[in-house]
């Protein structure tokens, strides 16, 4: 079990895990045709992920243009109180296929709102993938397209997902359990 900032933390996805089923993802995105494929990457979670996909897209045959947003979907403490834009992207998406890349589709909330807008902006198409997905949060009828991993009921951090801005950089994703 490793040990970071004196944190023990119970691997749940190896970063061998996590780079076979991100090439499995970028075969499956790319199995499907596109129209001026433009990914969206959803800051600040889904950094990591969504390089580490970008790459296996080119492996697998694709090379679209990539943009980034950054929206805020909580109010005070874990009650969500809508979403807002806090970075738009610069790109025009009307007549184009979108894919979003997020870490985490829990509530559905912020995806559905990116997807929305999307659509409102013209997007032809617009398809989500997400590293984790955790069905037992989802309010509403949101699915990704694309999921790496159903994902428990546990807040996770690693490979982009933070507690307090910590955690980012580990090449897994895991729990933390307790205190050294």
């Amino acid at each position: 079990m490793p040990v970071v900032r004196g944190k023990n933390i119970d691997i749940l996805y190896t970063a061998d895990e996590i780079e076979e089923r991100n090439l499995a993802l970028a075969k499956e995105i790319a199995s499907r045709p596109k129209n001026d494929l433009l990914v969206i990457s959803i800051l600040k979670g889904s950094f990591i992920f969504a390089a580490d996909l970008l790459r296996a897209l080119h492996e697998a045959g694709l090379a679209p243009e990539v943009e980034f947003i950054t929206l805020s979907s909580y109010g005070k403490g874990t009650t969500s109180q809508g979403v807002k834009i806090i970075k738009d992207i610069d790109s025009d998406v009307h007549g184009r296929d979108i894919l979003l890349i997020d870490d985490i589709l829990e509530s559905g909330n912020t995806l559905r709102f990116a997807r929305d807008l999307m659509y409102e902006r013209g997007a032809r198409d617009v398809s989500i993938a997400v590293l984790l997905d955790k069905r037992s949060k989802r309010q509403g009828t949101l699915d990704a397209d694309h999921v790496g991993f159903v994902c428990p009921d546990y807040f996770v951090v690693g490979y982009g997902m933070d507690v307090a801005y910590a955690f980012r950089e580990l090449p897994f994703v895991g729990v933390v359990t307790g205190d050294t």
